[in-house]
């Protein structure tokens, strides 16, 4: 088969697209026929060896497509199913060999495209929206990126919960499509100072929380903006890993939480897995919910993505098609 491999670490220019060998179906498992593949961070961080894989490897942490095949024990999935699924190294390849218990049902009136690009995005939204921090009516939220792919679905899903909303973005494009997500207030963090804005806006109390994709660039701000006992969710570092931080800053700025989550640790069960996919991808399908595709590479383009990504030329989610 035909996959997107690399095989030492370093910046796009490493990726190859190649011949691999087809994967073989083992127990628990199933080959899905990849259609479409979600971009996100994570496979730039597995590309440049901040997170170590093993090599050569085939990044990509999610897909949708059809199920062609199913190993022994596999149980509750057939052959012919549209499916997607997020957390299971290997997408970007024309197939994949993936454990049944991470794969989810496409609903029909969602497509694989679709299917793709909603997973992992969708459900980190869904839990730093529901479990990170629980929104409510009450509280003010500071999104930073506000355009990207979890941003976007980020400030809906926080509107729905009844919050108030101010997040970060770098042009008027992406203040348009935050605000069109619905935003209350949108700081172009390139012309302004985020954190005076912040204080201005909430007449000097602060934000209940930030959620923080950016990391090193926004970090420090990001804790200065918070009221008394509010709550830092680092959930990224696309500008760069954050310093080592004393903990005693936490308390000198006001008693403030700070956590780090990771998906894997918020769907511990296939019970919570498919409670949270299935909200996200119902809403999604009913409309409740807009998932925006900006971009779309072909298998082939993949290092092209990566650049975009990383370029912060990209808004919305990006998906790569492997045909």
């Amino acid at each position: 088969m035909k996959a997107m491999r690399f095989h030492q670490h370093g910046g796009p220019e490493v990726l190859v697209y190649e011949d691999a060998p087809t994967p073989e179906v083992g127990p628990g498992e199933a080959i899905v026929q990849i259609e479409a593949i979600g971009l996100n961070y994570i496979d730039t961080y597995h590309r440049d060896g901040l997170y170590p894989v093993e090599l050569p490897c085939i990044p990509g942490m999610e897909a949708a497509g059809t199920i062609t095949r199913i190993g022994d024990g596999a149980e509750g999935v057939n052959v012919g199913d549209r499916v997607a699924y997020a957390g299971a190294l290997g997408a970007y390849a024309e197939e994949a060999a993936v454990a049944v218990d991470r794969l989810v049902p496409l609903p029909d009136d969602v497509s694989c495209e679709v299917g793709a690009a909603a997973m992992l995005q969708g459900m980190t939204a869904h839990y730093l929206a529901h479990s990170s921090y629980t929104l409510g009516k009450d509280d003010t939220a500071l999104i930073h990126a506000g355009a990207g792919g979890v941003g976007l679905l980020l400030i809906q899903m926080a509107k729905r919960l009844g919050a108030r909303v101010l997040t970060t973005v770098s042009t008027e494009e992406k203040e348009q499509l935050a605000r069109a997500a619905g935003a209350d207030e949108v700081i172009r963090y390139t012309e302004r100072d985020f954190a005076e804005d912040v204080m201005t806006l909430t007449d000097g109390r602060g934000v209940d929380v930030v959620y923080d994709s950016v990391g090193k660039t926004t970090f420090d701000k990001s804790l200065d903006v918070l009221r008394p006992l509010g709550y830092l969710v680092l959930f990224g570092q696309s500008s760069g890993p954050v310093e080592p931080v004393d903990p005693g800053i936490l308390n000198i700025k006001g008693s403030l939480f700070l956590t780090r989550p990771t998906m894997a640790h918020y769907i511990p069960t296939r019970e919570a897995l498919l409670q949270r996919a299935g909200d996200v991808l119902g809403w999604i399908g009913s409309g409740e919910l807009d998932l925006r595709i900006g971009d779309r590479f072909a298998l082939a383009d993949a290092a092209d993505a990566h650049r975009a990504l990383q370029g912060r030329k990209t808004t919305g989610k990006v998906v790569i098609l492997p045909s």
